[in-house]
């Protein structure tokens, strides 16, 4: 009885200390968009420097996410996550103290490096610890930790930039990551059976790969020479990094995951239910602060209407499943509430009331929150136990590489159809930094959300086809380690 208690409490500070760090780098992710229009008046910047605040977080956040996840079974997950969380909070540190735009965005991209490592070992650890109905509820709850985050982030950091400045919620972030670094020594060890040597050519060629391709979207827009030679020249690291992964004895990434349709699956729908998520999380604070001239504070709040239901959602789509819902049915409605909302969201218009903006982004959440809570259990119940952290670092690399690569395009897009409406690149610069000041602020709001529209019809398109393939993909059979709830229910 005492050995059970004792393995109860161990798994309890288990889950606490991964759903702390799940948290910070949720929030991390959420609140600094709300912070963009601020930094680039302190600091000087607009275009593709100022969206490397958040892009260099992303990019370096799903470039190494599939890295820590695989090097974690290797070298033990709780070191990986130790020693990743270290990155995440001095990063965080830096960013508080920097003074200029580059500095900025380069300790940006340190402390990202970290978060993809504290995702990664996190969810490792998850699926080592918990197995069964309890892997379900863990993970259901690592999603309602991460839509907790997404929820303070924006609010926390429209409170902190308003009262204290924006450095002050970069100093947050790493007062939350020393506290999770304490935690972490509560945590048991775990690791793979199988320890080979580390595939350090599969592990550069990945990163640089998407790190260029990334790159590439961002500073193409700002027709530059470099971001095009950046684009085609990651692209072709991608090529390589398959070709030599399929030809590797000990890979970072086994492409029989690539080859499991259930799995590839659930990653697309993670994918893109975040595609039709990230976009407006990042960039409509901005636009309620140039078109509606809100405050920081204000427009924080605006987005609980969306973020609000990452916090409840996650838990009833682990509950639902478990008590046999179909998890293929509840991706597919995911999906769906997702490209709804964002069409809905067309309405958008300056000085937009609560009352109008209230149903489409109650929608996007919902949509956003059950993809949260079912996604990952489901996906790791597709693989072998000693493969959880290649795995997890996969799908988290996908999702959170699609995210890198929404905030990218849709910056960029933005920018572009504002562009041609007002004629100057500098001017385009300017209205999608939030900055409307001038004569002509009527006008430019106008096509401010003109750019807006058109971004957000061609977003829910994206989402509903997707909600297609995602079906058909989760509808294949397939010999699986673990059986998924629905499966055990259909049997009973």
């Amino acid at each position: 009885m005492f050995a059970d208690r004792g393995r109860l409490t161990s798994s309890a500070v288990t889950l606490a200390v991964v759903l702390l760090g799940v948290f910070a780098v949720a929030m991390s992710i959420a609140g600094t968009g709300v912070a963009l229009p601020r930094i680039g008046a302190d600091l000087h910047a607009s275009g593709a420097a100022l969206q490397w605040v958040v892009a260099a977080y992303n990019l370096a956040l799903s470039a190494f996410t599939l890295v820590c996840g695989s090097l974690s079974d290797l070298i033990g997950r709780r070191r990986m996550f130790v020693i990743t969380t270290t990155l995440f909070a001095g990063g965080a540190l830096v960013c508080a103290v920097a003074e200029h735009i580059w500095l900025l965005d380069a300790a940006r991209a340190v402390a990202g490096i970290g978060a993809g490592g504290v995702m990664a070992s996190g969810g490792a650890i998850l699926a080592a610890t918990f197995g069964g109905a309890g892997r379900t509820r863990a993970f259901a709850a690592m999603g309602t930790t991460g839509g907790a985050g997404v929820v303070v982030g924006p609010f926390l950091a429209g409170w902190l930039v308003t009262g204290l400045g924006w450095r002050a919620s970069f100093l947050t972030f790493a007062v939350v990551g020393v506290m999770i670094m304490l935690g972490a020594i509560f945590v048991a060890e775990s690791r793979s059976a199988d320890r080979p040597r580390v595939d350090w050519p599969g592990v550069v060629t990945f990163v640089a790969g998407l790190g260029l391709v990334m790159f590439g979207f961002i500073q193409s827009p700002q027709g530059e020479w470099g971001g095009a030679i950046g684009l085609v020249a990651g692209l072709l690291l991608i090529v390589v990094f398959v070709f030599r992964e399929n030809r590797t004895a000990h890979p970072v990434l086994e492409l029989s995951l690539v080859r499991n349709a259930r799995f590839m699956g659930w990653c697309l729908g993670t994918v893109s239910t975040s595609v039709g998520f990230i976009g407006i999380l990042v960039y409509l604070p901005i636009y309620f602060q140039g078109a509606n001239r809100a405050s920081a504070e204000s427009a924080g709040l605006t987005m609980l209407m969306l973020t609000v239901p990452m916090l409840l959602v996650p838990m009833l789509g682990g509950a639902l499943v478990n008590r046999g819902v179909s998890a293929r049915g509840l991706m597919t409605l995911s999906l769906l509430m997702v490209a709804a909302g964002n069409a809905w969201l067309t309405v958008l218009h300056p000085g937009m009331g609560i009352e109008e903006l209230l149903g489409p982004l109650v929608v996007i959440g919902v949509g956003m929150g059950i993809s949260f809570g079912i996604t990952d259990a489901q996906a790791m119940n597709q693989v072998e136990p000693d493969r959880v952290g290649m795995a997890a670092g996969f799908l988290n690399t996908l999702r959170n590489g699609g995210e890198a690569l929404v905030i990218a395009v849709f910056g960029a897009v933005l920018t572009a159809l504002v562009q041609a409406r007002v004629g100057t690149g500098e001017l385009a610069n300017r209205v999608t930094a939030g900055d409307l000041a001038g004569p002509n602020r009527d006008f430019l709001a106008e096509q401010f959300t003109a750019a807006w529209r058109i971004t957000l019809w061609s977003v829910a398109g994206i989402c509903a086809v997707a909600a297609v393939v995602v079906r058909v993909l989760l509808g294949k059979s397939r010999r699986q380690v673990a059986p998924d709830r629905e499966e055990i229910a259909a049997a009973s």
